[in-house]
């Protein structure tokens, strides 16, 4: 007989059984020994005393033929109810909700909708979303259904979260069937607050017992700018009804931007002294339609330095291992703040939490793009190991961290208040948010201006091309890998710089301004001394000008008339008057001006381009660049009468030929 057999008589008859114990101490007063016991069994759970520790051994069964043994010493406080539940039933931890990183999953965030009755900048684009179907959305009993084989796994903490989660009818019946849950400990929502102070005495009676309330100011009228809608007093009520009901403590997100609301984080730290709060600074995060702009995030330790001016006495607070938030705490004031570092310093080593969609999608990361369907699966009848299957796979692929903030702004992913629903994107071209404009970097000398745009590196990994402008260099450009440590490598000579914004054929940039004499003056530079060239130059730009205005443009309904028409003969005449709306341009004799306008049904976008030849002293860019723009700005005198919400974008120079730089062109 083996040595095992007098702790598992029951097992005799596997074929083959291995053990690899491992130690680990579970939190509060259980410790745990667990083991993989991999077998061909039956799949039913068996527990076992075990005497000489005083305790049980759980044999917990897996549709993959992984099974848990735990060791647990009885507390003395589980000797009936959830306690004992836990004790008879559950292991400490399922492996389907381990990744191979060792992370324990153990909180689920449920998206009940993926409606909002707020329009805030930075979570809904401004043109809105377009909604999933309800027949696509997860039904109240599939939620349930999918959170109980959650909990029965090992999730001890369920969040309800949106779009605006209390604007869903059955959401106190959702409370109250999630409370029924055995192993559940903690059932929380994030609201914007709008209907909480109406709802919360119902939900706290069906069984709420945490909440977020997401307010970004202090002062109604930017409220109303920045949510797009009224509201203030109603989350203020909301606020003070859940403290009155002994939620304590309420917590309260702000997502600070610049140039919106940093200015008050000293009066949301102030809103903590006679309230039991906990506000939570939160970075801003790049979303798709956020419009992310690094230059708006307001960093933790920005806003850090900022309170500990105000309040030196500060104090930082202990938290747990797997809290995203860094808390400090103003002493003899009631409530505490936070910062939420997702941006600044990423908490993705103790990330212990799992999302699920409205349409019913699996997110195993807030930033990452990769989803899986789980309503799928449970509509068409899958068994609930099938599910677990899926589950475990989605979770095992889960990436140690996710992207710095410079790639997630860059890619593909759900707008905030669709971590609800997939964005509809039929036939529609992934727009690249890039990040341009000038500012400096942090460390460096305040002299040299940089410049930083997206790029990517030959080998695939994403970089940031720089380009260094110093007084006594000519410019430099470098193509910096984004991982620590690596060398910069030179793009001029490495041909390593690729996309829209770089290539080998752009030549190198004239140390100075052309348009300026030596004392910063303007001046018209003088090409009589080049030798004439054939000159060419292609510019384009879109409108967008959304469903309905493209619409009567295909149409030809629009009561102004013609619109492709009237824009093509704008563009020609803007190009041929360009001397004069450009100060420093020089009249050129044009040969040639050609201006075309298409329909890019898929983005409800006119697509312009626009080109220009002469044979002269300097070349013709500005006047196909004027071309296009005119021939956009037409487009919007045109359509305005139908909306006002049309957008030019990607006005830009396409190639050239011709002059002493040599050619140009944008791939």
């Amino acid at each position: 007989m083996s040595p095992q057999s007098h702790l598992f008589p029951r097992l005799n008859k596997c074929s083959s059984l291995s053990f690899s114990f491992l130690r680990r101490g579970a939190p509060g007063h259980l410790s745990s020994f667990v083991a993989c016991l991999i077998w061909s069994c039956s799949s039913r759970s068996t527990s076992f005393l075990c005497p000489r520790s005083r305790g049980q051994i759980l044999i917990l069964p897996s549709s993959s033929r992984i099974y848990h043994i735990v060791l647990k010493k009885t507390p003395q406080n589980c000797n009936s109810g959830r306690g004992r539940f836990v004790l008879e039933h559950g292991a400490p931890f399922s492996a389907f909700l381990m990744d191979s990183f060792g992370r324990h999953h153990n909180y689920l965030r449920i998206s009940l909708t993926e409606k909002c009755n707020l329009r805030c900048q930075y979570c809904m684009p401004e043109e809105g979303v377009q909604l999933t179907p309800k027949s696509e959305l997860l039904t109240a009993q599939e939620i349930i259904t999918l959170a109980r084989l959650f909990v029965k796994e090992g999730v001890e903490k369920i969040r309800l979260t949106g779009g605006e989660p209390l604007i869903r009818p059955d959401v106190v019946d959702i409370v109250g069937q999630l409370y029924k849950l055995e192993g559940l400990k903690t059932i929380a929502v994030t609201t914007n607050g709008i209907n909480l102070a109406r709802l919360l005495p119902r939900l706290k009676e069906a069984g709420l017992n945490a909440i977020n309330i997401s307010l970004d100011t202090l002062v109604p009228a930017k409220f109303e700018f920045i949510v797009r809608r009224k509201g203030f007093h109603k989350v203020m009520e909301g606020i003070h009804k859940a403290t009155e009901l002994g939620y304590h403590p309420v917590k309260v997100n702000c997502v600070v931007m610049r140039g919106f609301n940093e200015d008050e984080v000293l009066d949301f730290v102030d809103f903590t002294k006679d309230l039991p709060l906990d506000v939570r600074f939160i970075e801003y995060m790049p979303f798709d339609g956020n419009k992310w702009n690094f230059k708006k995030m307001v960093s933790y330790k920005e806003m850090l330095d900022t309170i500990k001016q105000r309040w030196p006495e500060l104090e930082r607070l202990p938290c747990e291992s797997s809290s995203t938030a860094k808390s400090y705490k103003v002493p003899h004031f009631q409530g505490q703040i936070s910062f939420i570092t997702s941006m600044s310093e990423h908490f993705c080593g103790s990330c212990n939490r799992l999302r699920i969609t409205a349409d019913g999608n699996l997110k195993v990361c807030l930033f990452g793009n990769s989803e899986v369907s789980l309503r799928d699966h449970l509509r068409s009848g899958a068994s609930e190991e099938e599910l677990i299957q899926i589950i475990g796979a989605a979770v095992g692929r889960k990436k140690k961290q996710h992207a710095g903030m410079f790639n997630i702004s860059r890619m593909k992913n759900r707008p905030m208040v669709l971590i609800a629903s997939l964005p509809k994107q039929k036939g529609k071209a992934s727009m690249k948010n890039k990040f341009t404009g000038q500012l400096f970097l942090p460390g460096s000398h305040p002299e040299k201006q940089w410049h930083i745009a997206t790029g990517i590196l030959q080998t695939q990994l994403r970089g940031y091309c720089v380009f260094q402008k110093d007084p006594s260099s000519t410019f430099d450009t470098k193509c910096l890998d984004a991982s620590v440590g690596q060398v910069p490598v030179d793009c001029q000579s490495k041909e390593v710089c690729s996309g829209s914004e770089f290539h080998t054929k752009v030549p190198r940039a004239s140390d100075n301004l052309t348009h300026t004499d030596e004392e910063g003056r303007a001046t018209m530079v003088d090409v009589g001394g080049k030798p004439d060239s054939r000159r060419t130059a292609v510019a384009g730009a879109v409108v967008l000008l959304g469903e309905k205005a493209f619409r009567m443009v295909r149409q030809n309904q629009v009561k102004k008339g013609d619109v492709l028409a009237v824009a093509q003969i704008a563009g020609i005449q803007g190009a041929k008057l360009t001397s004069q709306l450009i100060p420093l341009c020089h009249n050129i004799p044009l040969y040639h001006v050609e201006v075309s306008l298409s329909l890019d049904e898929a983005r409800h976008a006119v697509v312009i381009r626009s080109s220009c030849h002469t044979w002269g002293r300097t070349g013709v860019e500005m006047e196909a660049l004027t071309a296009a723009s005119l021939a956009a700005l037409t487009v919007y005198d045109m359509c305005k009468a139908v909306t006002h919400d049309i957008v030019i974008q990607e006005l830009k120079l396409l190639s050239k030929t011709g002059g002493q730089r040599g050619d140009f062109s944008r791939v």
